[in-house]
């Protein structure tokens, strides 16, 4: 790993919206990959294939914010 390189990655800003009752066991499991632990809460991950696929599983339950932020 070089650590003189320093690039722009872009980061998702994820916030757990609604409640997760009520909906697929594979939905409330694709919350805690996603590292929540309660509602309302806001996680920050780099913005990646795998993580705006799960992004999509449960994109009635979380709202997402887009930016760009130094690594």
């Amino acid at each position: 790993m070089n650590l003189l390189r320093r690039h722009l990655v872009a980061r998702l800003r994820i916030t757990w919206k609604k409640s997760d009752i009520g909906y697929a066991e594979d939905q409330r499991r694709t919350l805690k990959a996603l590292g929540f632990r309660r509602l309302n809460q806001t996680i920050e991950h780099d913005d990646t294939p795998s993580i705006r696929g799960m992004i999509m599983k449960v994109r009635h339950l979380v709202t997402v914010e887009e930016g760009v932020e130094a690594e």
